[in-house]
């Protein structure tokens, strides 16, 4: 059972880094607010089937009755507006960086989460300070150029990190109090309605581009929102939550490979470097957790 969920994250690790692909091909056609306003939107409806389903299968329906008041919709709009902030600095910065370094940059929430935990009172591991460490050490390779800037491609996506790690530590803690289901389809349309209000106002929506952008659209919103986010809560079920995090930080391999294969993008010596050093880093991070686990298990 747990070879089965590992291969569903490993699988929602695909699709996420495939994604980033898509998003950056999309962008040739339609403004970033844009894109994520339709692909969030689609991906909020393809949540409604389940929703329904699992509402209505007494045999796997875990509502209680808090999940039925207005606090699961107050926190899924809290939650899609931080969403709707990191993904659109996400996007933003796709204009200016690569995908696969605007997917390392992303997945520093690996180590932030547990640093952020400082000032709510969690304790940090030696393993954490030195992956977070290593971590630095890889970002500044990655992207630090030779005259000691940053690209402002990178700097966003860093920012979004923060965002990233924010929305996380906010889904851990109301996430087990209510449908999951339900919080994600509020977070969606909400980051999707916050998404368009800012595209009409900002950009040009041509009808006749955006269906040029179909198919990288219907990835990112039915793919890599809808199906992936599917497999993510069915893999984490039966997953070991470390190893479900280590699984699914794959993504920055396949965001670098999509971008070799489909975009054409290469990387340089110190940015290879950069990526194998933030990638150990991260592991590094959860080692700790990851070795707690082994033995609770045995």
């Amino acid at each position: 059972m747990k070879f089965k969920a590992n291969l569903l994250l490993l699988m929602t690790a695909f699709i996420w880094g495939f994604a980033f692909v898509a998003q950056r091909v999309g962008m040739d056609f339609v403004g970033p607010y844009t894109f994520n306003g339709v692909r969030f939107a689609l991906g909020a409806a393809s949540l409604l089937p389940l929703i329904w389903y699992f509402r209505r299968d007494s045999s796997t329906k875990k509502i209680t009755p808090e999940e039925n008041s207005p606090k699961a919709w107050k926190i899924g709009i809290l939650a899609g507006t931080v969403l709707f902030i990191a993904a659109s600095l996400q996007q933003i910065g796709l204009l200016y960086t690569t995908a696969g370094k605007a997917a390392f940059i992303t997945c520093l929430y690996i180590v932030l989460v547990p640093l952020t935990g400082l000032f709510i009172g969690h304790r940090i591991t030696m393993n954490t300070w030195a992956g977070s460490v290593l971590s630095a050490v890889g970002l500044y390779f990655l992207c630090v150029k030779s005259d000691f800037t940053v690209s402002y491609g990178d700097f966003l996506e860093l920012i979004g990190a923060a965002f990233w790690t924010f929305h996380i530590l906010l889904i851990d803690r109301y996430a087990a109090k209510m449908d999951n289901l339900v919080l994600a389809f509020w977070q969606f349309i909400t980051c999707s309605a916050l998404s368009m209000v800012v595209a009409l106002t900002t950009e040009e929506i041509v009808p006749a581009l955006l269906f040029q952008a179909a198919v990288p659209i219907l990835y990112g919103g039915l793919c890599s929102v809808g199906i992936a986010y599917t497999l993510q809560i069915i893999g984490q079920k039966h997953a070991e939550p470390t190893h479900a995090a280590i699984i699914m930080s794959m993504e920055t391999v396949f965001a670098t490979l999509g971008g070799y294969l489909i975009l054409g993008e290469i990387l340089g010596p110190h940015e290879i470097i950069g990526m194998v050093l933030m990638a150990v880093g991260m592991l590094i991070a959860q080692l700790h957790s990851f070795q707690i686990q082994n033995q609770e298990s045995l």
